[in-house]
């Protein structure tokens, strides 16, 4: 009988693994991915039905392993792009995530105990915590946030600009909780049919059923809104791909490339566009370095070059371009060792009437590759990535907001900036009317990871409202309207230039949204509800447990 029942407890275990190991498969097909260029949407809808039948099906003992394994497997299948990069960097981001879904499950788990006939609706807030959690520390990563899977989906995903894209995410695992907890009670015949259950919880339907309608409602009455609307100016702007191999370096490829921009450029200013964009790190010798402390010839040389060249243009230049400034202001720029007392900024430069007019640096740098704040409590980790040739970038702090002489207002997110709404929302609120993200994602060697960044940025427009243009190294480098319409993009890893008449509407004219207001407001809540949920359901046992032992 003992032999009987570790049978059944294996067999129970092995169909639990494979259950989750294929449901994390097909949930990462809702994405843009190796499968298909633009994701399965629709599959965002169900594919985590499993999960929380398995959550309440489990022991406590396994559900961390099972949070665990679920979110290394999606993250092997759903960023498989990322060994381009670095075979640490396929490791590291499944690692965190598993780690971080071994407590998101837990946290699920005790939601389903202690909230018996209401436990799906504390689960699908804790989902909606946890997602907002999981992007909000030091290695923040928001790749594979349910919501974002629908991104074509344009009428559900125009309440993004009043809750972001975590409203969103809510009303599309709630369902999956609902039917999951239903379909584990089911299997063990200790539920009724699931219409029956339906009506047990006809009220909580019906309830649903309006917020989705509403929803509908109010995406579709947006889209007609904004398809009708006149843009305060039309900005033209030339967007320049040059494709460029990201993994070379030295002075011939520099210079190869800036002779390449500049071609590409000259030949998009006889479309007459307002400005030139180039994309992040276009030009990688440091104008603000080179300028003040030339060392070699040959790249100081470039340097003035490309100056030169930003100076004879008759309308704005804007490019990508690492900030070289002195470290230890009482030190030399050369140090007695040889080496050089500098550091570095992630920024972007603007070129107006002959002189750089302004500069942002990135705010919000990539985790474990550009940046690492733990050197002095994790030294062998830090020792480690720098073998490996990470290098680190200083942090900027500062929503900078351009302004050209013809009164255009814009702020420039660089490279995965655009997937942190609250960044952008500071950006608008700062006075943005466009917003320009500068990008370099041609290291991935893959369209899907190009797409899967775009599927992200789409929220942005429709949180602000304002239009976005894409200025990318290799894609995607497109418009994105305040609808979150995808416009011309750019075909990816191609060599070209391309004239976007940006429609621009101003915060004069459109104020700001709730989300722009607000930003993260729908997530702050979620977490919130989240811990008095958990503690004070907790607490409830607790007292009961007590309450009860008193009686005996």
């Amino acid at each position: 009988m003992i032999e009987l029942q570790k049978e059944r407890s294996l067999r129970t275990v092995c169909s639990e693994v494979l259950v989750l190991v294929v449901t994390a498969f097909v949930f990462s097909l809702a994405f843009p991915g190796f499968a298909t260029k633009n994701g399965l949407g629709f599959i965002a809808f169900f594919a985590l039905i499993p999960i929380f039948s398995i959550i309440r099906n489990t022991t406590w003992k396994l559900t961390p392993l099972y949070g665990f394994l679920f979110g290394f497997v999606f993250y092997i299948c759903f960023n498989y792009w990322l060994k381009a990069f670095h075979p640490l960097a396929i490791l590291i981001a499944p690692i965190i995530k598993g780690f971080e879904l071994m407590v998101a499950f837990l946290c699920l788990k005790a939601a389903d105990k202690l909230f018996k006939r209401y436990g799906y609706l504390a689960q699908s807030i804790i989902w909606v915590a946890y997602t907002y959690i999981s992007q909000s520390w030091f290695a923040g990563y928001p790749y594979g946030t349910l919501g974002y899977a629908i991104y074509q989906y344009l009428p559900l995903i125009q309440i993004a600009s009043i809750t972001g894209v975590w409203g969103i995410t809510f009303l599309m695992i709630l369902p999956q909780t609902f039917i999951g907890n239903w379909l584990c009670t089911y299997y063990h015949k200790r539920a009724p049919s699931f219409t029956d259950y339906i009506k047990t919880h006809l009220v909580d339907v019906l309830v649903y059923g309006v917020l989705v309608l509403a929803s509908l409602i109010f995406g579709f009455a947006s889209i007609h809104y904004w398809n009708n609307q006149k843009p305060d100016r039309t900005w033209r702007v030339a967007t320049v791909q040059h494709s460029a191999d990201t993994w070379k370096g030295g002075y011939t490829t520099y210079k190869q490339n800036f002779n390449t921009l500049r071609k590409l450029s000259l030949e998009a200013l006889q479309e007459k566009p307002d400005m030139i964009i180039w994309s992040e790190t276009a030009f990688v010798p440091s104008v603000s370095w080179h300028e003040k402390y030339p060392s070699d010839p040959k790249t100081s040389a470039l340097v003035e070059e490309f100056v030169d060249f930003g100076k004879s243009l008759p309308i704005p230049l804007l490019t990508g371009n690492p900030e070289g400034v002195i470290d230890d202001p009482s030190k030399p720029a050369l140090l007695t060792d040889g080496t050089w007392n500098r550091k570095d900024y992630n920024t972007v430069i603007f070129f107006e009437n002959g002189e750089i007019k302004n500069t942002y640096r990135k705010q919000h740098l990539v985790p474990f590759t550009e940046h690492f704040p733990y050197k002095k409590e994790l030294p062998w980790l830090y020792n480690l990535l720098l073998a490996n040739d990470y290098n680190w970038w200083e942090t900027g702090h500062d929503p900078v907001v351009f302004t050209t002489d013809q009164g255009v207002k814009f702020s420039t997110p660089i490279c995965f900036e655009d997937v942190f709404g609250a960044l952008n929302a500071r950006f608008v609120r700062n006075g943005a009317d466009v917003i320009l993200n500068m990008t370099n994602d041609g290291w991935s060697k893959a369209e899907s990871a190009e797409m899967q960044h775009l599927a992200m940025a789409v929220f942005r427009s429709v949180e602000n409202r304002r239009t976005t243009v894409r200025g990318t190294n290799s894609g995607m480098t497109c418009l994105v309207d305040p609808k979150g319409k995808i416009i011309d993009p750019m075909e990816p890893f191609t060599v070209g230039w391309h004239i976007y008449d940006v429609p621009v509407y101003s915060q004069e004219s459109q104020g700001m949204t709730v989300y722009t207001k607000y930003d993260d407001w729908f997530a702050y809540v979620s977490v919130y509800l989240s811990l008095i949920l958990l503690l004070g359901g907790l607490l409830y046992k607790v007292f009961s447990f007590i309450g009860k032992k008193k009686k005996d």
